[in-house]
């Protein structure tokens, strides 16, 4: 049996009758993930979803956990379960290296720090929120009323939204933003589902304003770090990318995950189903035990 452990969600998660389901219910890793994680060539979103959706058994009352459900979580609440599922299956603590971001630098900096430090602010999770914006020149150029103030009405970027993106549109800042924009503003003004050209129409003070605002409604996760590197002495602030390190701290080669199987099965006589649906942990703790016991019994022999 794997052990569950049971997380409350920064935000949550809205259903079609209104109701929050905050409580998720976890498993670690198995096995089968690890074989997964194996043949991937780089972290993507729809990546989390699969982990995720053979991980998490429960959202509140809600015990079959979708894809699509899972891709309607927002944002900090998929990370949130990446980070609690990291904790589940390795541990607390985080031992990795940056490097340093300064010119003709470039070394590598040790951080070391617990997952249960990490800050997590929650917040007051609602399926849309409503802004109001001051009137701004040519506003009506844009087909927008003459009112002095326009309601803009939005929800929070979700795992939808991840999914979407590629990389190619992440290598323009602004159109990735704007895009993004398009995707979770509902409506603005009288303007029903505006797209990423009309927004980029909007004057950039407008456009950022709608952007803190909806990064102050959001759950955060604090996963930037002070690190200061022993090279140059200089100091940086660094984001800590927590997708690419848990899929590259996961992956471990198939010979490796094989070999371990083979060592089990070869002992204890179980099926390769049986390994493989065990965690990590779980298995290393037989491998650990019975290379203890053959130790023992060399040692009897000489």
């Amino acid at each position: 049996m794997l052990k569950q452990k049971y997380y409350v969600l920064p935000a949550g998660y809205i259903d079609s009758q209104g109701v929050l389901h905050k409580e998720v219910e976890l498993t670690p890793l198995t096995g089968r993930e690890e074989e997964l994680l194996a043949n991937y060539h780089y972290p993507t979103a729809a990546l989390v979803t699969e982990v995720l959706e053979r991980c998490v058994k429960r959202i509140g009352t809600i015990e079959s956990v979708t894809p699509s459900l899972l891709r309607e979580l927002l944002v900090a609440d998929r990370q949130y379960l990446l980070l609690m599922l990291r904790q589940l299956t390795f541990g607390d603590r985080i031992q990795a290296t940056l490097l340093c971001p300064w010119p003709h630098c470039g070394k590598g900096v040790d951080i070391d720090f617990l997952i249960s430090d990490v800050p997590i602010s929650p917040c007051d999770h609602e399926k849309y929120y409503s802004l109001n914006i001051e009137k701004f020149p040519d506003a009506q150029a844009l087909g927008l009323g003459s009112e002095s103030f326009m309601q803009v009405r939005y929800r929070l970027p979700n795992g939808h939204d991840q999914e979407a993106f590629s990389d190619t549109s992440r290598a323009n800042d602004v159109l990735a933003i704007t895009t993004l924009l398009s995707r979770c503003i509902i409506k603005f003004g009288c303007i029903n589902h505006p797209t990423a050209e009309w927004l980029l129409q909007l004057p950039p003070a407008v456009r950022l304003r709608i952007e803190q605002e909806m990064e102050a409604r959001a759950p955060n996760l604090e996963l930037t770090m002070e690190a200061e590197c022993p090279e140059c002495k200089r100091s940086f602030i660094a984001p800590f990318e927590l997708q690419d390190f848990f899929f590259g701290e996961l992956k471990v080669g198939t010979e490796l995950l094989f070999r371990e199987v083979h060592y089990l099965a070869f002992h204890y006589h179980w099926s390769e189903q049986e390994i493989m649906n065990m965690s990590r942990e779980r298995r290393r703790r037989y491998i650990e035990t019975l290379s203890s016991e053959i130790e023992k019994l060399n040692d009897r022999i000489e």
